[in-house]
């Protein structure tokens, strides 16, 4: 059966030398660590954090942050084994489809074009919101958007969308340069912000540091019905709560979206020298620095003003924090230094659809026409620019911050398979050489796919139907394209 036929470690290799659709090796340690902090720091800090202080867990978000930081590390684990295993780009779908099979290969990478596209596009049109604040604080008025006619259009993300997608045309390790110089002030403003958020911390505010559990207040991604509970309250029929311990579980698989750099990098492993070493060594220093500036961040947050005040306002960040206990100059500093995040996010996210996008083309899946490189800079041109035009139309045009949650499902989903998959390599391949072994194999793999599916079940009723939305399209398009153009399957038939 098709759906169940897999390819072996040697012909993903063989893949990934084709003449005309070769990625060119040229990433070191450091680089895949700033990789991983890039799209990390930024969409974590100063976005997602501050939602869920206010919406769901009080002070006692900081174990929302430990949670989903333990969650990733074991997944990260997995990864870990598959990259310096297989240094083929491709990520959770080049890993399912030596395991599992064609069709939950397609699935997975489907649903991991649905996280980096939408990451992608959310993170665009925040950066243009926070393009045009700093012209505020500047006495600018350049509003963020334009009308063409009746079509209203933001700016700001096809500004950004375009630097970084001719960036990357160019080749990863000149974008690599320009990504570490970005982080690098990322890191130094983010240090800046734990400094001062300490000296304005108020200790009563940590008090209760588990918010008792209530009927929840609607608004700002609180809904109150069926469609904004928990998917794993609803089946078990509990009513809708706010706060409490299962606040801080649902906070956890809201800011779980502030880790899913550390499978973006796993896109990247056909670009890195000696992979073997590298790979590990990358993804876990830069989950341990993010992991660290969280836990930090979150306590000079939650410090500075109570959850409540947090909870009051609209769209609340590190900003609004600030701007609270009467530091407006240092809301102007974190405003610089948002922009400056959110723009190494875009660039990860970009090259990383890209990179799902070419391993799905030079399967068939896709049309393998869009997987030829460029023969002067290695670099998957058409789809680069495909994926451009795809992220700043979403930003540019819709409300793409409706599908916050969607882009954690389809992590979460291919985290899942990923843990799962290294039981089936260890016993199809028990004498594999590679760079890293997960431990305490089969129980940290496991515990990593329950731990995935809890956090999964956390997230909304709503969401849940958006995803087996997405995932019926994608089925439709295997069985309609992909199914008769794999070269799996062709090879097999011949």
């Amino acid at each position: 059966m098709q759906w169940l036929k897999t390819k072996t470690i040697e012909q993903a290799l063989a893949d990934s030398d084709e003449p005309g659709r070769q990625l060119q090796r040229s990433l070191g340690a450091f680089d895949l660590m700033i990789l991983g902090v890039a799209v990390a720091v930024g969409a974590g800090i100063f976005s997602v954090g501050a939602r869920a202080a206010g919406s769901f867990a009080g002070p006692a978000v900081i174990f929302s942050f430990i949670l989903a930081a333990a969650t990733c590390a074991v997944a990260t684990m997995c990864y870990a084994e598959f990259a310096s295993s297989v240094p083929v780009t491709g990520s959770a779908y080049t890993y399912t489809y030596l395991t599992m099979g064609e069709g939950l290969a397609w699935i997975i990478g489907w649903n991991l074009l649905l996280e980096m596209v939408s990451a992608g596009a959310v993170i665009a049109k925040y950066w243009g919101i926070y393009l045009s604040t700093i012209f505020a604080t500047a006495g600018w008025d350049v509003p963020s958007t334009l009308y063409l006619g009746p079509v209203a259009m933001e700016w700001g993300p096809f500004v950004i969308v375009a630097i970084f997608t001719a960036l990357l045309v160019r080749g990863t390790k000149a974008s690599a340069r320009v990504n570490n110089v970005f982080t690098l002030i990322k890191i130094a403003i983010t240090l800046f912000v734990i400094a001062v958020g300490f000296s304005y911390m108020d200790v009563k505010n940590f008090t209760p540091f588990v918010p008792p559990a209530q009927p929840p207040v609607i608004g700002h991604g609180v809904t109150g019905d069926v469609w904004g509970q928990p998917m794993l309250a609803w089946l078990f029929g509990a009513q809708p709560s706010q706060y409490g311990w299962l606040g801080v579980i649902s906070g956890a698989s809201l800011v779980f979206f502030a880790f899913i750099g550390f499978d973006v990098v796993a896109t990247s492993a056909e670009e890195v020298k000696d992979p073997q070493k590298t790979l590990p060594r990358g993804i876990f220093g830069g989950l341990a620095l993010v992991t660290l500036l969280y836990v930090l961040v979150t306590l000079a947050l939650t410090g500075m003003v109570p959850y409540t005040e947090l909870a009051k306002a609209e769209n609340p960040s590190l900003a609004t924090a600030f701007v609270s206990v009467g530091a407006n100059w240092a809301a102007q500093v974190i405003a610089v230094g948002v922009l400056m995040g959110l723009t190494t996010v875009v660039m990860v996210l970009l090259m990383g659809s890209a990179r799902v996008l070419l391993a799905l083309c030079r399967d068939g899946l896709l049309p393998r026409s869009w997987s030829v490189t460029s023969s002067t800079h290695k670099t998957p041109v058409r789809l680069q620019l495909l994926v451009g035009v795809g992220i700043a139309g979403l930003a540019g045009f819709t409300k793409v911050e409706l599908l916050e949650e969607m882009i954690n499902i389809g992590t979460l989903s291919a985290f899942v398979l990923v843990s799962l998959g290294i039981l089936v390599l260890r016993k199809k391949r028990p004498d594999l050489k590679t760079g890293y072994r997960v431990p305490l194999v089969p129980v940290l793999p496991v515990v990593s796919a329950l731990l995935c599916s809890y956090l999964m079940l956390n997230l909304t009723t709503l969401t849940w139907l958006r995803f087996i939305g997405w995932m019926a399209i994608g089925l439709l398009i295997y069985l309609a394209y992909g199914m008769r153009h794999s070269r799996l399957a062709q090879a097999q038939a011949q």
